[in-house]
């Protein structure tokens, strides 16, 4: 196995220096940009891109391995949305291009109160939509497993990419999703690896609470050793979400009643704590979460040989 680690860095800051200086402490190379300066990465046409962001990510050697575009994040009937997206999606390949990036991450459309079965037409006719803007562009679009979107769980992913796969569509595997979804991220890893292209690296704990990666349910040393086996090649993406533990640890601690009204949060807290050896009301910031997250899974890939 030869994995690239990449990594979501505006979890850390949302300016690009301090994004880039922790990226380089840790000696990568890869991110996969969401948000620039406060900006997401969708708002940026190619101009805008190329005289603001391009010139800061050649001085420092910093390599896009996918961009995180919040493209299909809306609801299936939000026409205006859809539209504005396709605009977007048309700038966010041409950045991709420009970038050497092979991938745009996108989702398959909220179903809110539906049935998520009933908007499956729909679903598919606009995700056409998106992969023929790509077509032929060299940039692969591939769908994330998100919670509340029509592809939440294994049987629906499956079914779209059996629908879409023609047209270009690959997968991106994220086991905290599928936490958040009730679903054993096993179970989806083992049905979808044939067909995943991309992970994104986050760990989740039975609270729906999301934690360091090895604390919570996504069973990572069973989905690398698996990926060791086959001899994957590509990116492990670090997309922790935990920056949630260094913002409302102490209100969860502190407020009155807030361990009451937040219970998960504050189990989940209290499980991070004690693993790292974190004091009760000791403050930690977003970048000690996210090299937490970077050390813990240096440690799972040497345990399984990477």
């Amino acid at each position: 196995m030869n994995v690239t680690i990449s990594g979501f860095y505006d979890e850390i800051s949302l300016n690009l220096d301090k994004q880039i200086a922790v990226m380089k402490e840790l000696g990568e190379h890869y991110v996969c940009p969401r948000n620039i300066n406060g900006k997401n990465i969708s708002e940026f046409t190619l101009e805008e891109f190329k005289a603001n962001v391009y010139p800061i990510l050649q001085q420092n050697d910093v390599h896009y391995s996918s961009i995180g575009s919040p493209i299909g994040k809306i609801d299936i009937d939000d026409d205006a949305g859809f539209e504005r997206q396709k605009a977007q999606l048309t700038e966010l390949i041409k950045i991709a291009q420009l970038m050497d990036c092979k991938y745009i991450r996108v989702f398959s459309f909220f179903y809110g109160k539906r049935d998520p079965e009933s908007i499956f037409d729909k679903v598919v006719a606009r995700m056409k939509e998106f992969l023929a803007i790509a077509r032929d562009s060299g940039v692969t679009l591939m769908h994330e497993n998100e919670k509340k979107i029509y592809g939440d769980v294994p049987s629906r992913v499956l079914r779209l990419y059996d629908a879409l796969h023609e047209d270009g569509l690959q997968l991106c595997f994220d086991a905290s999703n599928y936490v958040q979804c009730d679903v054993d991220p096993t179970e989806a890893f083992d049905l979808l690896v044939d067909k995943v292209v991309y992970y994104h690296i986050k760990d989740c704990s039975e609270y729906k609470v999301e934690v360091p990666l090895g604390l919570g349910k996504g069973n990572y040393e069973h989905i690398f050793s698996e990926l060791a086996r086959r001899d994957y090649q590509g990116f492990l993406t670090l997309e922790p979400h935990t920056a949630k533990y260094s913002h409302l640890k102490l209100a969860v601690y502190l407020i009155p009643l807030m361990p009451l009204f937040l219970r998960p949060f504050y189990k989940a807290f209290r499980m991070i704590d004690k693993a790292t050896g974190t004091k009760l009301l000791q403050r930690v910031s977003t970048r000690q979460v996210f090299i937490w997250q970077y050390e813990n899974l240096k440690k799972l890939l040497n345990k399984v040989g990477e």
